[in-house]
């Protein structure tokens, strides 16, 4: 006999750690000042375009996690057991998940979603994910763009006060009642046809712009150097 535990019961552990995760992040959520800059560029770009992906680093996923809640906007979630709980996280905040990672599933995951994309849909995304590097935007960004016809809507979060965990991507935890601001940046556009050097440049292009926003809301928030 196996002495794994039955899968009823790794499920109710995951499901318990996931309402446990969910409720935490939404109770500090509920209580945000929330300031959108620039939110009729990211409405107007989505109903324009009858779709969008909305990428932000890693690190500052709380915050737009509530705000964009019960919208039916798609999530990329990894195949590892860790992702049975985001799985189960974001379908509690009212996100449709497609499961995937870059090693397995990657391929069919990121097919999925583009045809999701190209039929309407909005995908949160964040390109330095789930394992980084910090900042720095994978090949499957841009291949999503491409494949969907759709444009890349960079964002960046802040809030204060906040906690910065000692994790790799420096995850942000709003303080209870905290001032947040998400910065809406200018949509790109990304070409079907391109070649490696150019999918490169253009993954550079919203790093960039994913950082530049990200600058700007800490400005907001009376932030100098610290990021």
């Amino acid at each position: 006999m196996s002495d794994a535990p039955p899968k009823p019961a790794r499920d109710l552990r995951s499901d318990l750690l996931a309402l446990l995760v969910w409720s935490i992040a939404r109770l500090i959520g509920m209580t945000l000042r929330t300031r959108i800059e620039h939110e009729e560029r990211l409405e107007e770009t989505i109903a324009r375009h009858h779709g969008a992906i909305l990428v932000t680093w890693h690190g500052r996923t709380l915050i737009p996690a509530n705000l964009f809640r019960n919208r039916g906007y798609w999530a990329l979630i990894s195949l590892s057991r860790d992702g049975e709980i985001q799985d189960r996280i974001f379908r509690r905040f009212g996100y449709q998940t497609i499961r995937g990672s870059t090693g397995r599933g990657g391929v069919r995951a990121a097919l999925q979603l583009a045809r999701k994309i190209a039929e309407g849909g909005v995908l949160a995304f964040t390109p330095d994910g789930p394992r980084g590097p910090s900042h720095q935007v994978q090949a499957g960004t841009i291949f999503l763009a491409q494949r969907s016809g759709r444009p890349i809507i960079p964002l960046g979060l802040s809030a204060r006060p906040r906690k910065l965990l000692g994790t790799w991507d420096r995850y942000l935890i709003p303080a209870p009642f905290a001032r947040a601001v998400m910065v809406v940046g200018e949509p790109i556009h990304v070409p079907a046809d391109l070649d490696d050097s150019g999918s490169a440049a253009y993954a550079r292009q919203v790093g960039h712009a994913i950082s530049q926003c990200e600058q700007r809301a800490e400005q907001l928030l009376g932030y100098t150097s610290e990021m």
